[in-house]
């Protein structure tokens, strides 16, 4: 059985969903040391901008697959709701609001590759 591509964007999700998650943990565990700037992963789809999953090609008309490349997870300063006194830009609503986000991404990561599963496993019961 070929690769299936869905599977590998998937996986590219979860670690970067992860990588996001992390991210947001170490925001709020900083949320109270002086100078801390919040950091922030960038969007998935600029994730995906750097990484060429590459699909099978099941019939000559389809186009190439292109070279593969491993997803780069760039994680940098966020925009901050506000700055503390201190100098800290840690929002702890702001951070809670990502949170969620990360959440929603597992879960709709989890419904999707389930969903998926289950229709191989059906064409392969039906063949």
């Amino acid at each position: 059985m070929d690769q299936i591509f869905l599977f590998g964007l998937a996986s590219r999700h979860a670690a970067w969903a992860s990588a996001r998650q992390a991210t947001i943990a170490a925001n709020i565990a900083n949320a109270n040391t002086p100078g801390y700037r919040a950091a922030d992963v960038e969007a998935f789809s600029a994730v995906l901008d750097h990484t060429h999953l590459t699909p099978a090609r099941t019939a000559p008309g389809h186009i190439g697959p292109g070279p593969g490349e491993a997803a780069r997870i760039k994680v940098g300063d966020a925009e901050s709701w506000d700055v503390s006194a201190s100098g800290n830009s840690v929002s702890l609503d702001q951070q809670m609001v990502k949170a969620d986000e990360v959440n929603r991404a597992f879960s709709l990561n989890t419904s999707i590759v389930r969903a998926f599963h289950r229709m191989v496993l059906a064409s392969v019961r039906s063949s």
